[in-house]
């Protein structure tokens, strides 16, 4: 398959490109030439089909032109080797487990496959790659652990400094080998300007084969989309109207949900949940897009004032904001609603929910004041990650042994101002 940049469908280039240059030279984003529709009869057979199983019929389309079909399989096989359950809250509301990978963040998905892709990719050349990724959170540890060791792949990780919580912040510190943190005094939002601005200069492109592992690549995006028809796979009664219920930041999750929706998945509605960084529900709500700075609340992987995404959804929707309303819906909420709705869900479900996960909670309780639906709340990562929010609220919460052993690692972290200056100087000297 062919691949288009959002600022211009002339600009084409295959898989190889896509994947390893990242971004368009026009500072757009790459779409897969075209949105492939499941095979007949796919939807009726789910129950029957295992995750891999799904995940490589979904895949195919996308890099059949690039690999063998025992290639794509164990890429699938590399990439999807952890359930993503669904979790019955009551009889029409599920919360849909997606940290059940190595690094306990949805992001295990996208960052496997990409690793496993760029591998093979990168096979077939004698240049190393070098990667740059920004992360406001758990993007930063699934890139951290999906990449180390891989020969000829270096990963840079700028994430924003004081921003992420201090486990977070220890998976991507603490790793070593092929993997540097870059601590940035700024907002997630900096750090992402700094990566794309890499991408667009010259001395960077001279010196690095540059790629990166954010959502703007659009092998993170492609994965992503498996495990929305995995889920809708395990609910139990698909007769009502059905809600997914999307923490959102930089908007890469929800956009593989509507690539899921665009390819034959029945969802019904998709709800765009979001913290105080409300750019998205605000454009749903008004038709206006206006970008502004990030400001930093207790879930703080959603704290994105310009989410690179909305290039794509926009796209999806043909830039239609009416067409757009028709499929998705934006909710934004407060730090203290999300801290009340943490222990609401533990009260009435006896289940513990992380941030983000809460306010997909408070995405679906708010959409049905007005509609009746079956909901599936995305549960980003795993609530230990985030105990300084949780422990207040609930007291105790049991942390996976994979987390707790990182407590007492040594944090190894370059320190960085938000001037792309600085950074090309730490880089490029």
């Amino acid at each position: 398959m062919k691949f288009y940049s959002t600022k211009s469908k002339r600009n084409t280039v295959d898989l190889r490109e896509a994947v390893l240059k990242s971004l368009p030279s026009d500072n757009g984003l790459y779409m897969p030439q075209e949105i492939p529709s499941f095979p007949k009869g796919f939807i009726d057979s789910l129950d029957s089909k295992s995750f891999q199983e799904i995940a490589y019929v979904m895949a195919t389309p996308f890099l059949e032109e690039d690999f063998s079909s025992s290639v794509i399989q164990d890429i699938i096989d590399h990439a999807v080797n952890f359930d993503a359950p669904l979790v019955t809250l009551d009889d029409n509301t599920y919360s849909l487990e997606l940290w059940h990978g190595p690094s306990l963040a949805f992001k295990d998905f996208g960052a496997r496959f990409m690793a496993a892709t760029m591998g093979r990719l990168v096979e077939q050349s004698d240049k190393k790659l070098t990667i740059l990724v920004a992360t406001s959170g758990d993007t930063g540890g699934a890139v951290a652990a999906g990449f180390l060791g891989v020969e000829n792949v270096d990963v840079f990780i700028l994430y924003p400094k004081g921003k992420v919580s201090v486990l977070q912040e220890k998976q991507l510190t603490t790793l070593g080998q092929n993997i540097t943190a870059i601590e940035v005094d700024g907002t997630f939002d900096d750090c992402q300007a700094l990566v794309k601005k890499a991408f667009l200069d010259s001395e960077f492109i001279e010196t690095y084969n540059l790629s990166s592992a954010n959502s703007i690549n659009i092998a993170r995006l492609i994965p992503q989309s498996f495990y929305y028809t995995e889920s809708y796979k395990q609910i139990v009664d698909k007769s009502e109207h059905i809600a997914y219920s999307v923490p959102s930041g930089n908007f890469g999750n929800l956009t593989a949900g509507v690539f899921a929706k665009k390819m034959g998945l029945p969802i019904d509605r998709f709800l765009a949940a979001t913290n105080s960084n409300d750019v998205v529900p605000h454009y749903l709500h008004s038709g206006q897009f206006t970008p502004k700075r990030s400001v930093h609340t207790i879930s703080n992987a959603m704290d994105v004032g310009n989410p690179s995404n909305f290039q794509r959804l926009s796209e999806l929707y043909s830039e239609d904001w009416n067409l757009m309303k028709q499929d998705i819906s934006g909710f934004s909420f407060t730090d203290d609603q999300t801290r009340s709705t943490i222990a609401h869900v533990k009260e009435r479900y006896g289940y513990v929910m992380e941030p983000h996960g809460a306010i997909g909670y408070l995405a679906l309780r708010s959409y049905r004041h007005d509609t009746k639906c079956t909901g599936v709340v995305l549960e980003t990562a795993h609530p230990a990650k985030f105990l300084p929010v949780i422990e207040p609220i609930l007291g105790e919460v049991e942390i996976p042994e994979r987390l707790d052993k990182l407590k007492d690692a040594e944090k190894v972290a370059h320190q960085l101002g938000n001037s792309f200056a600085d950074f090309k100087s730490l880089m490029i000297g």
